[in-house]
């Protein structure tokens, strides 16, 4: 096991000596700026597309943006198995250069305290002030601002975000939509969606900026690699953040996500913490928004879902019969591109949390058949083995059917598990009501599957 130091270098004149806390950790660099002072990593990607907007963001926006990198770098290119003492949590020190190292420097428990509860992992941040010539990295536009922009949406080619738009596009609304993608079939995804809501709302109502940021050997070689990815939401919230920034009238992010997945209640008592994802927890949202707020970001964030299960944001979709028509180009699946094991083209895997959860809800509140292409298109035509991949998601949720069902008054104890809900205190009825609506919603589907350990 090691400790791992990311530092960040902002060019090739940034060559401030680094003190190392961890002296023995194993230190890479990262330069975030080519010998043009452009940023890179997808970073110059979204600013060059915020300017084209005529919007120009703040720059400890781009600060949060970096950081958020440097977070994504360690997550995916440092091995969980290869590195962690208990199986899970890594250590891992970030030296981050900012536009105000004392201002960044007052929210460092707060940042180490989001990371842990996010990842699992270990984390310490260290700020230094930017060399004098990056100081400012935001581009001046050379045109003016889009008028009419109202707020920012993350839109990631999911069924929630999906509706997220349609409904915001619906409603008269003009969202600033950030998507990013590091692979294939989320970029496939997206491009489709927003493809689809151009030819429906016109180009000129959709306002997209797409983001490709991620890290390879080439940047980072470890040599290792890391698919769980549990702080890719903070780089989602970033992005989010920097384009918020930018529309300069303390603009809103909607994270548009159900209940049940917000909350992410461990379905066994083996995925407590980390274990199970974080992306949208009210927790995660609200500590997000406290650091916004502390370093002079005029952003919020927020969840208009959260009180919904994915069902009812189906049923209650702003404009059903479209989501009808495009609804099987959203992408759920965790991971798609497993089905090549089957020799199959990338799909809905079908078992998965999310498959499962997609089916429930567009079984409940689509009307129609459901035109998703999954490797099992029919739960109920095999039994399934409990103790593989394909029917231990299943299993779990039938044990805890079966909990909420005797049951009911449970939910009121099991919203806490994923985390604590101290931000949101008066709506924890509401959270426990959404967790039981949005079981009992999968257990309409999942009735009379047959998942069995195997041999």
């Amino acid at each position: 096991m090691r400790r791992f130091s990311l530092i960040g270098r902002l060019g090739p004149n940034d060559t401030a000596k680094i003190k190392l806390v961890q002296t023995d950790s194993a230190d890479y660099e990262i330069d975030f700026l080519d010998n043009d002072l452009r940023p890179g990593f997808g970073i110059g990607q979204a600013l060059d597309q915020l300017s084209s907007l005529g919007l120009r963001p703040q720059e400890s926006a781009i600060d949060l943006t970096i950081l958020a990198a440097m977070v994504n770098a360690g997550d995916t290119r440092i091995s969980r198995k290869v590195n962690a003492q208990d199986g899970w949590s890594r250590e891992i020190d970030l030296y981050v250069p900012v536009s105000s190292a004392s201002t960044w420097t007052s929210q460092k428990q707060h940042i180490e305290r989001l990371l842990r509860f996010l990842t699992g992992d270990r984390w310490r941040v260290f700020f230094r002030d930017r060399p004098k010539n990056a100081a400012t990295l935001a581009i001046q536009p050379k045109r003016l601002a889009i008028d009419g922009l109202t707020e920012v949406s993350l839109l990631s080619g999911g069924l929630d975000s999906l509706i997220g738009a349609i409904d915001s596009l619906s409603n008269g609304k003009r969202p600033l939509f950030v998507s990013h993608y590091w692979d294939a079939e989320t970029a496939k995804a997206q491009a489709y969606v927003i493809d689809a809501l151009e030819k429906h709302f016109s180009p000129e109502n959709v306002n997209v900026i797409r983001v490709r940021l991620g890290f390879d050997k080439g940047h980072l070689d470890t040599k290792e690699t890391e698919d769980t990815q549990r702080g890719r939401s903070f780089l989602f919230y970033a992005l989010a953040g920097l384009a918020a920034s930018a529309l300069g009238k303390s603009a809103a992010v909607n994270i548009p996500e159900n209940g049940l997945i917000a909350l992410n209640v461990p379905l066994d008592p083996l995925r407590f913490g980390a274990l199970s994802t974080r992306t949208a927890h009210p927790h995660f949202i609200a500590s997000m928004a406290q650091l916004a707020a502390a370093v002079g970001l005029t952003v919020s964030y927020s969840n208009p879902y959260r009180h919904a299960t994915k069902g009812e944001m189906v049923a209650n979709c702003a404009d059903l019969d479209f989501l009808r028509r495009i609804v099987g180009g959203s992408m759920s699946c965790s991971s798609p591109a497993k089905a090549r094991y089957k020799g199959l083209s990338p799909r809905h895997c079908g078992y998965c949390v999310p498959c499962v959860i997609r089916r429930a809800s567009l079984n409940s509140g689509l009307g129609v058949s459901d035109p998703t292409l999954y490797t099992i298109p029919d739960l109920k035509a095999q039994t399934l083995a409990a103790d593989r991949a394909e029917g231990e998601h299943v299993r779990s949720f039938q044990l805890m059917t079966k909990r909420i069902k005797t049951n009911p008054s449970l939910s009121k104890i099991l919203v806490h598990k994923p985390g604590p809900l101290i931000d949101a205190v008066d709506e924890i009825p509401d959270y426990a009501d959404v967790f039981r609506r949005g079981i009992l919603e999968v257990a309409d589907l999942i009735e009379g599957v047959k998942a069995k350990p195997g041999r």
